[in-house]
């Protein structure tokens, strides 16, 4: 299911004071009320019953509901992208006898306290630009637009972007880099390397194809579970191949991702396929550097019209031991932002949760790193002088 426009309900001025609600955290037994809200609020894009048991129980959520006395007349929901600095309402909804009062603003300013509270400190929605009504609610609120979502909804209406900074300040620009969302849960660097060859030649078409054959020629063939990852080398590799200047940085001039497998045959081809990325690379003239970039040096490549794929580590992004890449896309003084190809098939995330996502700059140097031993890797790309050629 997309997600439902977020919509505070109408702001009429109320004819007299209305009670103040009781706001707190949204439990299972609220799940009855919250599908009679759904029924009473929405025509289309409803909320299930599954929906809810899921965002409630497994969800990586904050779900509020509002009370008078005992009764549930309004509730808002906002997921959170991993351990990053970003949150999005999702879904708000309040009865619509008790609309014009206040309490859709009260639980947007409770779930944004309680945003900040979580240490997030960017908000982010998404609302039909033919709703001028919420658009200016959500302006004098702090909310500014950053951008429009093409073909978002059911109706194949776009989605105007907005977003807030919890913690003040403005946005920074950030570089203009074209999103793909990996298909498959290996595909993260072949992703990354597609928006950053996006990014550098704009003509060049993106799909399943390339994204498959960029996987066969970077990865390392084994990982924990299921298929392997993408080696710096072979990312370095694949986009020479197809014209780009790059740059290797790692920390560790090993054979990688070693202790990611228990099996020593596993253990025995990774190393193999290393050494014979190696060998290409310097036999490319691919330059590799032995050490690891500091954040403001990979800024400095993203200001210099290069674009960053950085190796970052699942588990302190989700949670989960597996290597992962990103692109970077700009940074301020608080934040670092990226996109991050992994939407998944569970839950309630889309393309618009992954892109250019903040993590401020301690939690970033946690992140870009992986294992105990603290790999760090980036693979820089940059135009070619000469005509390169493309896809294949």
């Amino acid at each position: 299911m997309r997600p439902k426009a977020v919509t505070l309900p109408r702001a009429e001025a109320p004819r007299r004071a209305a009670p103040e609600p009781s706001i707190r955290a949204a439990r299972v037994a609220d799940i009855p009320a919250l599908l009679r809200l759904e029924e009473l609020c929405f025509a289309s894009d409803r909320l299930s019953r599954r929906s809810f048991q899921h965002l409630l129980t497994k969800g990586h959520a904050i779900s509020l509901v509002a009370e008078l006395g005992e009764e549930v007349i309004g509730y808002a929901i906002v997921l959170l992208h991993g351990r990053t600095s970003l949150a999005r309402l999702y879904s708000i909804a309040v009865e619509p006898t008790r609309q014009g009062r206040g309490y859709g603003l009260a639980l947007v300013r409770e779930a944004e306290a309680r945003v900040l509270a979580d240490g997030r400190a960017v908000m982010r929605l998404e609302v039909r630009p033919d709703n001028p009504r919420a658009i200016a609610r959500y302006r004098e609120s702090g909310y500014r637009e950053i951008g429009v979502y093409p073909n978002f909804y059911e109706d194949h209406a776009d989605a105007l972007r907005m977003e807030k900074m919890l913690a003040g300040g403005d946005r920074p620009e950030l570089r203009r880099i074209p999103y793909y969302a990996q298909t498959l849960e290996f595909t993260c660097g072949a992703a990354c390397l597609m928006m950053a060859m996006k990014t550098l030649d704009p003509g060049l078409g993106l799909g399943r194809n390339l994204e498959l054959k960029l996987w066969r020629e970077s990865t390392l063939i084994f990982m924990s579970a299921g298929h392997g990852g993408a080696s710096p080398y072979g990312l370095a590799l694949a986009a020479r191949r197809r014209g780009f200047e790059v740059e290797v940085f790692v920390n560790d001039d090993g054979p990688l991702f070693l202790d990611s497998v228990r099996s020593s045959e596993k253990k025995e081809v990774m190393r193999l396929v290393h050494e014979d990325f190696r060998a290409e690379a310097a036999e490319a003239g691919i330059p590799v550097v032995h050490r690891a970039l500091t954040a403001d040096e990979l800024m400095g490549y993203l200001s210099a019209e290069a674009v960053p794929v950085v190796l970052f580590s699942s588990y302190a992004l989700y949670g989960e031991k597996e290597p992962h890449w990103v692109v970077l896309t700009g940074h301020d003084e608080r934040f670092i932002y990226f996109h991050d190809p992994f939407v998944g098939t569970e839950g309630h995330k889309t393309p618009i949760d992954c892109m250019n996502v903040p993590v401020s700059h301690p939690d970033f140097d946690r992140m870009a790193r992986y294992g105990s031993a603290g790999l760090r890797a980036a693979v820089i790309l940059k135009r070619r002088r000469e005509t390169g050629r493309r896809g294949h």
